[in-house]
């Protein structure tokens, strides 16, 4: 039975604990318009095998040069040894057979390149994603890793927390980044590593930071920790794009009047109209339709689907503060203070001062009492 919709309707991180929760076998497939992409995931009993990006296509070989844990001398002889036609997976036994790398560290590689496609894959905000249920033996052969989808959810989770730390110096992935003017009394000697250089030989002062990462192949997640490190030191700095397409300006200029009668149907109490509204435009308008949408179903006292919403935004827009701001208190509507807790953290990281910080450490410090209560409860029981 085939699993299929649009991800404004349905976001890929609810896919993914679906399949995780009914034992799915099979492949998922995501495509992308806005961004002509398409993303493939392979499952065995819930566990993902394999994931991939079209746009980014990384061999294990490529993947462990480009990490310098190979050498291209290494991967000559592994590729001699095995011969002109062997799968990545036999390449890989000639390297660790050989002692070219270790057998953890390939596996940590290999875990590390899931993470960096299922991470940039839950973070689309829009497209279409299919699922077909397949037995083991029609899923490609050549796949070495078996993660389970929580591993990876809870990886999302932690990247989002330093999406948080770097926020302030990488605002979003629009950004262009363009070489800093260099100080008079600035060292002329620079000491950075190999894919610090790769990143500065693609600055142009045209290409964001999205471009950049598909022109070199790299998650855009690598892409904007590289950015922090390089704006950290003084060598890069970032612009916010000169101009935009008409195309793309039409079609903000469309999803601002429809998100603008949204929010009229909500302010005139219409919570119906305006939730269909938001999430009418929510590919165009992102973070601000979801938000409206969230407050919709809070009035209608769809709370669960609230936090349905703002959990999608999150995994949109992670840098957002009030997204997480939301979020906590939806959860909060439903009895989930973990997530109360986490998303309120992840607030005060992001904006630590004003009205709205004061009254999340204030519900911060409810929810410590309360948790000291039921302790005490049931220590007393």
């Amino acid at each position: 039975m085939a699993i299929e919709g649009p991800l404004r309707e349905l976001g890929l991180h609810d896919v993914f604990q679906l399949l995780d929760l009914s034992r799915k076998t099979g492949t998922l497939r995501v495509t992308s318009e806005l961004r002509d992409d398409e993303g493939v995931v392979h499952f065995n009993n819930g566990r993902v095998l394999h994931a991939s990006i079209r746009s980014s296509p990384s061999s294990l070989e490529a993947i462990l040069l480009a990490a310098g844990k190979i050498t291209a001398a290494d991967l000559a002889a592994a590729r001699e040894r095995t011969g002109a036609d062997a799968s990545g997976s036999a390449i890989a036994d000639a390297l660790v057979e050989a002692g070219a790398i270790a057998q953890r560290e390939l596996e940590r590689q290999l875990r590390q390149r899931l993470e960096n496609v299922v991470f940039e894959l839950t973070s689309w905000r829009e497209g279409f994603f299919s699922f077909e249920e397949r037995p083991v033996g029609e899923l490609p052969s050549d796949m070495r890793t078996k993660v389970s989808i929580e591993s990876l959810l809870m990886e999302g989770a932690r990247r989002i927390d330093e999406w948080s730390r770097i926020a302030g110096k990488v605002p979003s992935l629009a950004v262009v980044p363009v070489l800093a003017p260099v100080a008079p009394n600035h060292e002329t000697g620079l000491d950075l590593l190999p894919h610090e250089w790769e990143m500065l030989t693609m600055i142009d002062g045209e290409r964001d930071l999205r471009a950049i990462a598909a022109a070199l192949g790299r998650s855009e997640f690598e892409v904007a920790k590289i950015a922090y490190g390089l704006v950290s030191t003084g060598v890069v700095a970032l612009e916010t794009p000169r101009r935009q397409t008409v195309a793309a300006t039409a079609v903000m200029e469309s999803s601002s009047e429809g998100l603008a009668r949204a929010r009229d149907a909500y302010a005139a109490g219409d919570f119906a109209t305006a939730l269909a509204g938001a999430r009418a435009v929510t590919t165009s308008a992102g973070t601000d339709a979801r938000l409206l949408a969230a407050r919709a179903l809070v009035r209608l006292e769809r709370h669960a689907d609230a936090v349905d919403e703002l959990r999608r935004a999150v995994h949109a827009d992670p840098l957002t503060p009030r997204v997480h701001l939301d979020l906590g208190f939806a959860a909060l509507r439903i009895g989930d203070f973990e997530t109360a807790r986490t998303s309120w953290e992840h607030f005060l990281r992001l904006a630590g001062v004003g009205a709205d910080a004061t009254r999340v450490r204030s519900a911060l410090d409810t929810l410590d009492r309360m948790t000291q209560l039921s302790e005490a409860h049931a220590g007393g029981g």
